[in-house]
């Protein structure tokens, strides 16, 4: 199961920058209004056991909600925006980066190790 953390507010990021130099930082952003979207959460969130990913910090990000956050998350880590997407920060450095069915559990792990 997948711990989120809910990512609400532009300051966060900076926090998020700062915790990623001890712990790799995982943000999915969301559109709670697209079906692919639906899917490639739903799919994240059933595989994230079987994928033995740990030791991460957790982000869920609702773009249609708080789109500023969303804009300044791609902005910040030099991403274009997408829906859904998935950001693996690291030592303040976007990783990783997939959007849509892309999203690959098995990239994800190799990006935090």
């Amino acid at each position: 199961m997948v711990n989120w953390n809910a990512l609400t507010q532009q300051n966060q990021i900076q926090e998020i920058i700062t915790e990623s130099k001890e712990t790799p930082v995982i943000i999915f952003k969301h559109s709670t209004t697209c079906a692919i979207s639906a899917t490639a959460k739903n799919r994240l969130e059933r595989q994230w056991a079987d994928a033995g990913i740990k030791g991460v910090k957790t982000y869920y990000l609702d773009l249609l909600a708080h789109r500023p956050v969303s804009n300044q998350v791609a902005q910040v880590f030099g991403v274009e925006h997408q829906s859904p997407q998935l950001l693996v920060i690291k030592n303040g450095v976007c990783q990783y980066d997939a959007s849509h069915l892309g999203i690959n559990l098995n990239e994800v792990k190799k990006n935090i190790a």
